[in-house]
């Protein structure tokens, strides 16, 4: 009797020092899950050290071990879709390779998706320790923030750590914008699916590739991506200093007329003036964010472009 096939996909950006402990794991967890065919997906997005020849090395002795190579560095969410359009699994499990996903849930994942009737499962963090205490902050304020604005369910801690089924995966490749926003993407289109918590782990080796900045522009792609509230923002906000403008129009007015002297509080106009210039400047880049994205999924251009790889047809989309 055939096994099924689990795909283990693995975005890899300067990882060399952790990639000999994640093989390491991978080859422990193969054992707990003998009962499947495992296999390992590398997907090397345009890295700058070894971490193209560790994972070459590890092909070559184990024929698991299979790795696609980008021409450039696309970013995570390239790499996430590069995965998915070329894993041939039954379940598909998405993981980072700093071991801060523990591959030790993936047996509860897999059962969860196999006998308990889920279409994913996923994993998201109770706990934050290690991290950065402004980082948290500004992570939790963003994850209640998308759930206000957003009709796609984020999970506050939710990580991209996830196994789904074939049903689960072809949903999401149905989704082929060129902003991706994997967070948003797993949340608007439902299925059903069990979470998984866990407590915070940290880098085995190595250092992270997320500034403060990068996940800024990473969480302006979610808003932009999953919700049209910072256009409806920007409509209120016109409205109300409409308004506040007429009714300062008609104290202006009754002020001349009874009492003279118009010339006084032009400190007061000028800060007006310059208050209204800002806002109508936040309400035209608020317009220029959403326009640049729909100018830039017009353009065509593909999600990735694969330089080399040891799978049978590596499929540039």
């Amino acid at each position: 009797m055939k096994r099924e096939k689990v795909t283990l996909i693995v975005p890899c950006y300067n990882e060399e020092e952790v990639l000999p402990y994640f093989y390491e794991e991978f080859q422990k967890i193969c054992t707990q899950l003998e009962t499947y065919e495992m296999e390992v997906l590398f997907i090397d997005d345009g890295s700058k050290d070894n971490t193209l020849k560790i994972v070459k090395d590890l092909a070559k002795k184990d024929e698991r071990v299979k790795y696609l190579s980008f021409s450039r560095n696309f970013g995570k969410e390239a790499a996430i879709y590069a995965g998915l359009k070329n894993s041939d699994g039954d379940y598909v499990a998405l993981m980072d390779a700093d071991l801060q996903d523990p591959p030790s849930l993936l047996p509860e994942m897999l059962k969860a998706v196999t006998e308990e009737g889920y279409d994913s499962a996923a994993t998201r963090r109770v706990t934050r320790k290690g991290e950065p205490p402004i980082r948290s902050f500004f992570a939790r304020r963003f994850y209640g923030l998308m759930n206000k604005i957003s009709s796609a369910e984020i999970m506050d801690g939710a990580r991209d750590y996830r196994l789904m089924n074939r049903k689960f995966k072809n949903a999401i490749l149905e989704m082929s914008e060129y902003n991706r926003f994997s967070k948003g993407i797993f949340g608007w289109v439902g299925y059903k699916t069990k979470w998984i918590e866990f407590e915070n782990v940290e880098r085995r080796a190595g250092e992270t590739k997320w500034s403060f900045f990068k996940l800024f522009r990473y969480s302006m792609e979610g808003i932009i991506g999953f919700s049209t509230a910072p256009l409806a923002m920007a409509s209120v906000l016109g409205i109300v200093f409409c308004a506040v403008a007429f009714l300062f129009m008609v104290i202006i007015l009754v002020k001349t007329l009874c009492f003279g002297d118009p010339v006084a509080g032009w400190p007061s106009m000028t800060c007006i003036i310059l208050l209204l210039g800002g806002i109508q400047l936040l309400c035209m880049g608020i317009l220029g964010m959403y326009l640049s994205k729909t100018y830039l999924e017009t353009k065509n251009r593909p999600i990735y472009l694969c330089r080399e790889s040891n799978l049978e047809e590596a499929i540039e989309d």
